[in-house]
């Protein structure tokens, strides 16, 4: 099994059905659960890098974006790494 690396836009539509002060949290939950998803991952083999969870964060807890980009890579082990896409 090689490399596989993928670009991904998640849509975090879900959001903005729960509290608001929980949504930053359940947007970072969706980000996982889409790319175990379409990733075919375990839950404890996804790794989400700072910048990604900064950037949901950083309007604070009850404003997360309503959809992100990210680049996903599965390793050879089975580790998926989830990180922006370099432009």
């Amino acid at each position: 099994m090689e490399e596989i690396e993928r670009v991904y836009t998640i849509p975090l539509r879900d959001t903005k059905t729960v509290p608001r002060t929980k949504r930053a949290k359940r947007a970072i939950k969706e980000i996982r659960e889409f790319v175990i998803r379409h990733m075919k991952a375990d839950e404890e083999n996804v790794w989400i890098d700072t910048k990604l969870n900064e950037l949901i964060w950083a309007r604070g807890i009850q404003n997360p974006p309503s959809k992100v980009r990210i680049r996903a890579i599965r390793f050879e082990d089975g580790l998926v790494e989830v990180s922006l896409p370099e432009e």
